[in-house]
């Protein structure tokens, strides 16, 4: 089987959940670090699979690594292959089906439900509401031809599929120690920022464990839907006669 490419931008913002979920059923991935090496795959087609994780950039800046993981998603779009965006990563999946990403209304940080459709709640087998964590300033359109997957309420477009590429404006992946990692990395930001749906470091932390447990079957609902859609080799059991003629 083709390797799932996983495009991580930021130290704090790793793969956590994911990797577990696909080490737990053997799905092989390469990990990519856009950022540091400058660079991005251009090759869909070596992939089973892409994802993209969050960055602290805007997918609206004009940096190489930028347009090379755009380039990419735009490849994987053209070969129908499967997509999975996180917060960065859904932006600029949406971006790359030609849907305007801008700033949203207020700073999206901490803790919030958000409600999922009747088509999100068929494929991914989730509840009507869910609570995802969140950190981000700028929000999506829904891309021509995609549906809403879910939607909060400081923020409408929360995540979108369109077929085989699935994008969330949130992060389902985040660990127990990720987010306490990513709270101290970023607490001038937690200081500095405001609004109905900015949380304090000390709300973030609150009940932490229980929060992430809770996440933590959302993303598995979620990651086991978006993984069998990915293109596995055919198993013939030596034994089967049919193998035989």
């Amino acid at each position: 089987m083709r390797p799932i490419a996983i495009l991580q931008h930021e130290s704090t913002q790793g793969p956590g959940v994911l990797l577990d979920h696909l080490e737990q059923h053997a799905l092989p991935y390469r990990l990519f670090h856009p950022v540091a090496e400058g660079n991005a795959p251009r090759d869909a087609s070596q992939f089973s699979g892409i994802v993209t994780l969050g960055c602290d950039r805007s997918v609206n800046e004009d940096l190489p690594w930028i347009h090379a993981e755009h380039a990419l998603l735009q490849d994987a779009l053209a070969r129908d292959v499967p997509v999975l965006g996180h917060c960065f990563g859904a932006q600029l999946l949406a971006r790359s089906m030609g849907a305007q990403v801008s700033r949203n209304l207020c700073a999206n940080i901490g803790w919030s439900p958000v409600w999922v459709t009747p088509p999100a709640q068929q494929r991914m087998g989730l509840a009507r509401q869910v609570t995802i964590f969140n950190w981000h300033y700028d929000t999506f359109e829904i891309p021509t031809g995609a549906v809403r997957t879910m939607y909060g309420s400081h923020c409408l477009n929360k995540g979108f599929m369109r077929g085989k590429q699935w994008g969330f404006q949130g992060h389902l992946e985040v660990t127990e120690e990720s987010v306490r990692n990513w709270c101290a990395a970023g607490r001038d930001e937690l200081l500095c920022a405001h609004g109905p749906a900015a949380q304090s470091q000390a709300q973030i932390l609150d009940h932490l464990p229980e929060r992430i447990a809770a996440l933590r079957l959302v993303a598995d609902q979620t990651y086991a839907a978006w993984t069998r859609q990915l293109d596995r080799p055919l198993r013939i059991s030596v034994r089967d006669p049919a193998y035989y003629g």
